[in-house]
């Protein structure tokens, strides 16, 4: 078994936040402007080491090293396309694999498929979750084009991770990709870029889903996935505003096996340290919607507790057998929505040394 961690790759400027925000905008902004909204708020959220810009490969290797000394062993970068459009790919291009530690550390892509947010923090209760513009549509032709990008640039280099002896590649809205394209025509397009890559003389693809919904669960073994994930299972999304980190960790723990039964799949469990998005959210006071980014938000985080529920999927991937699996965290650094294992100035190196002792 081995720990896969989440990157955000969101820490530096690119130019369409500069024409949306003002030039040189980073959610550092947020992250540092978050105040209490609450009694017993752990707002703002500070790093230990600092803010940093993620195409920096002297701060992308002080982290990866850190990460890599407490027990993580690969990395799973979030990758942003939209039919040939990319944004924030410098912090893996230039951040990760500029730096000595990317060069040799194990990588893997994850498919962002939504474009990042114009409009932070969120100001407005009455738009949906994801806005139309944000997400991303695909075809079959627009899918092979991607998948093959991604080999020339990152499945061809040799640290990229493999699973099984498989590249392995997630889609983050798993649900969105097969209901916008149709189960048959999302067969056809992993079909084609398991061709491509077998033309080229690359291996196969370990392709997981995160977070399918109930209606595409079934389908996935069928359109061509071999496991299911989650990025952060740990809030109900449609539950109190303020929830417990204990009771969530441990019931969304106990739906992971119903993941696996209903897909067909292994599940490989994904495990997040903490939950809370207010940075991105405008403070309404206790008028707040009930929806992201508003809510929920989850309390009583701590390095013990992240511990035990990663001790919980360690149990969990050894009493359920799966060729060369993998236990994710999210994430590493995703600091506006509160779950990352970098040190902070709460519990200093705590989030990594939990990792570390569950290794163990």
């Amino acid at each position: 078994m081995r720990v896969a961690a989440y990157v955000y790759p969101g820490w530096h400027p690119i130019p369409e936040r500069d024409r949306s925000f003002h030039p040189g905008f980073t959610e550092w902004e947020l992250v540092a402007a978050c105040r209490p909204r609450f009694p017993g708020h752990a707002q703002p959220k500070v790093p230990l080491l600092g803010p940093y810009d993620d195409r920096d490969p002297d701060e992308v290797g002080r982290r990866v090293r850190l990460a890599l000394d407490h027990g993580i062993d690969a990395f799973v970068y979030g990758v942003f396309w939209c039919r040939g459009k990319r944004v924030f790919e410098q912090a893996l291009e230039q951040g990760f694999l500029g730096s000595p530690e990317g060069r040799a550390a194990p990588f893997a892509v994850m498919w962002a498929n939504r474009m990042p947010r114009r409009v932070l923090p969120v100001r407005r209760a009455d738009l949906p979750v994801i806005e139309g513009s944000r997400r991303v549509r695909s075809d079959v032709e627009d899918f092979v084009l991607f998948v093959s990008t991604l080999a020339r640039e990152y499945f061809a280099r040799p640290n990229y991770l493999r699973v099984g002896g498989r590249l392995y590649f997630s889609i983050f809205d798993s649900t969105f990709f097969i209901s916008e394209m149709g189960a048959e025509q999302a067969r056809e397009a992993v079909a084609r870029a398991r061709a491509w890559l077998r033309a080229e003389g690359f291996p196969d693809l370990h392709l997981a889903a995160i977070d399918p919904a109930a209606h595409v669960i079934r389908d996935l073994a069928d359109i061509g996935f071999d496991s299911v994930t989650h990025y952060v299972l740990l809030p109900y999304w449609r539950g109190e505003f303020i929830q417990d980190y204990v009771d969530c960790a441990r019931r969304r723990a106990e739906e992971w096996a119903g993941y696996a039964r209903r897909s067909g799949l292994p599940y490989m469990p994904s495990v997040a340290p903490g939950w809370d998005a207010s940075p991105r959210a405008a403070d309404f006071g206790p008028e707040r919607p009930r929806k992201y980014p508003w809510s929920p938000v989850v309390v009583g985080e701590r390095p013990e507790a992240f511990h035990d529920a990663l001790r919980r999927a360690v149990r969990f991937v050894e009493a359920h057998p799966a060729e060369d699996p993998l236990l994710l965290v999210a994430s590493l650094n995703e600091w506006s929505e509160g779950h990352y294992l970098e040190p902070d100035q709460r519990f200093g190196l705590g989030w990594l040394e939990a990792v570390r002792a569950a290794r163990r």
